[in-house]
Order: C-alpha cells, then sequence, then structure tokens
C-alpha cells in the first residue's frame, strides 16, 4: 500500500524541522535514562578505582565504589546496573568453581548494594569466564566447552546470585538448553519473582576485547576463540530460532550482542519475539566512539546520544552502555 506524500511546495519537508517544539513534537524515537542500563566490574579492596587502559573513563571498582556509583545512576534515573567481577588470579580454576560460592566478590557486591541502594535494579552475568583459567564461558574438556554439564554449573551460579538478592540473572554463555534449566531452578527454590535476561543473541565478536581486558580473561582465552557456541556474523534466522527457544524455555528479555554492527538484527528479533529486547553497546564498540572523541573526531556525548537512539529505533527496549552516567547526564542537563 502506497501513501500519498504531496509535492513541493504545498508540501515542505522542513516545515517540521524549523522550531525545537516542532522537532520534539513530531519525534518518532526517544531516549531517555529509562532506556540506559550501566555496566560496572567490581574487584576487591577499599576504594579502589583502577583505570581500564582499552576502555577509555571505565574503571573497576571495589564494592564501596561500586556504592557510590550505583547512587549517582539512581540520582539521574538510571533504572538498573549489570555487574562482572575481575576476581584475582588464585581464585581462578578449570572449572570456574568460584562462581558458585555464595560468598565470592559479585555476590558480596550484590548484598552490599541491596542494602544502600535498594532501589536500583542490579544484573548479574550467568557465564563462567570470569571464573576459569581458560577464560572460556563453561567447561572446557577436549578442547571444546561441554554443553550439558556446562549447564549444570551455571544453574548453580544462577541460584548462588538469586539468593545473595540478584534481580534479574543473565546467561551470556550461549549453551543450549539452560534458560529452562535456571527457570526450573528459580520456580523450584521459590525465587519466582526473579527475572531471566537472556544473551539469547551473541555473536562471537572481535568487538569484545576490552571486556575480557576488564575481567582478565583475554590472557587465557589464547588464541582458541568461541565460534563452537557464540553465533556466526553472517547469521540472521539462527538469532530469531535462539530467541524463540529462550522465550519458550522462560526468559523474560532478550539479548542482542553485540549492538551497532547488528541493528539489523535487534529490529529483526524485535519482530519475532513478545518479550523486551535488549542490546548491548559492547566494549569495542564503546572504545571505537570514545576514542575517536578524544582525538578530537566529534563531541562525546552527542556521538553516544546519537548511536544509542540508532539502537531505539531498532527496536531495543534498553541498552548496556558503559556511557550511561555520561549521556543520562546530558539528558538531564547536568
Amino acid at each position: 500500500m502506497t501513501h500519498p506524500t504531496g509535492k513541493f511546495p504545498a508540501t515542505r519537508m522542513r516545515r517540521l524541522r524549523a522550531a525545537t517544539w516542532s522537532r520534539r513534537l513530531v519525534r518518532e524515537t526517544t531516549l531517555t535514562t529509562d532506556d540506559l542500563i550501566l555496566p560496572l566490574f567490581v574487584v576487591e579492596g577499599t576504594g579502589v578505582r583502577q583505570p581500564i587502559q582499552s576502555l577509555a573513563r571505565v574503571e573497576r571498582l571495589s564494592i564501596d565504589q561500586v556504592i557510590e556509583t550505583a547512587k549517582t545512576a539512581r540520582d539521574l534515573g538510571i533504572p538498573a546496573l549489570a555487574l562482572f567481577p575481575a576476581i584475582e588470579t588464585s581464585l581462578k580454576d578449570a572449572e570456574g568453581r568460584e562462581a558458585i560460592n555464595p560468598k565470592n566478590l559479585l555476590c558480596r557486591a550484590v548484598r552490599a548494594l541491596k542494602t544502600a541502594v535498594p532501589e536500583i535494579g542490579i544484573i548479574c552475568d550467568v557465564a563462567l569466564d570470569p571464573y576459569t583459567t581458560h577464560g572460556h564461558d563453561g567447561l572446557f574438556v577436549d578442547d571444546d566447552v561441554v554443553n550439558d554439564a556446562t549447564v549444570e554449573v551455571l544453574v548453580k551460579q544462577a541460584q548462588t546470585l538469586a539468593e545473595a538478592g540478584c534481580d534479574v540473572v543473565a546467561p551470556s554463555d550461549m549453551m543450549d538448553g539452560r534458560i529452562g534449566a535456571i527457570r526450573t531452578m528459580l520456580e523450584a527454590k521459590g525465587f519466582v519473582s526473579t527475572m531471566i535476561l537472556s544473551y539469547a543473541v551473541k555473536y562471537a565478536s572481535a568487538f569484545y576485547g576490552p571486556f575480557r581486558d576488564a575481567v582478565g580473561s583475554k590472557g587465557a582465552l589464547g588464541t582458541k576463540g568461541k565460534h563452537t557456541y557464540q553465533m556466526d556474523a553472517g547469521n540472521v534466522d539462527e538469532a530469531l530460532r535462539e530467541a524463540s527457544l529462550d522465550v519458550e524455555e522462560g526468559a523474560d528479555m532478550i539479548m542482542v550482542k553485540p549492538g551497532m554492527p547488528y541493528l539489523d538484527v535487534i529490529a529483526a528479533v524485535k519482530a519475532h519475539v513478545n518479550v523486551p529486547v535488549l542490546a548491548y553497546q559492547v566494549s569495542g564498540e564503546y572504545a571505537m566512539l570514545a576514542n575517536a572523541a578524544a582525538a578530537g573526531a566529534f563531541d562525546h556525548v552527542a556521538a553516544f546520544r546519537e548511536a544509542l537512539v540508532s539502537f531505539r529505533r531498532a527496536g531495543a527496549s534498553a541498552v548496556l552502555t558503559y556511557a550511561a552516567l555520561d549521556v543520562a547526564r546530558a539528558l538531564a542537563g547536568k
């Protein structure tokens, strides 16, 4: 079906753009602080703020500093944080056993946050890569990550996080069947309100490099990539199957990762499932924009706001971005 668009000069497209109020009035896609999730990297210690060389303006934070940052995020209107641990090398092993320790760094951070800043939502990653000596998301056996045995550990990890008070468990491992197994456990253990944000559509991407630096898994990974369990960059139909399977298994929300190189996938998944679809502006995407802005290529906040609008335009309900605080301040006029 075609729609008449009019002809010049009766139709002048610039009329609606002429004033700030009219541009605001007819804007199709908006960006507010409600659309932002702030990822934070947690380390041991007190008063610690460790710069991450490959992630400009991003730091690893001790729990007390995470709390202060959470208060700032809350005051700016950011609804949720996504927490990622950067643990001591001595705590890592081939099985990632520290992931299921109820007193591990992430669990302590969750408990402290729920006491100090109960108003803000806490999303916790469920995957073994921050905890393993080999840097993979699951149990590494015979030169590959094994699926079913990994799922058993992920269920225990999700239970540990739910018991700590995490609001949303976010399996990012890409094992088959883990959403159903985690949902079954949550229901059986009484965590009926704990949400699952499934990284259902996670591509094997070059854009994760700075993140792996931040959590200390890059060096351990070596030359063995994650292509046997993360998705191939050329596939969209596979993304729709992955998303559908995870919704059927009990996912409350779906993640697409990375973001800007996969805007078409975000749009396709959004049209395919009836749950909220989130996107992750991953570390490599963030680093490109932040480094270009630092070099004077463009304004830091303006570039991030435009990039985040593209996620929203593609259909993302919310976006994980390391620029959340900077963008939130700009949206608040601060």
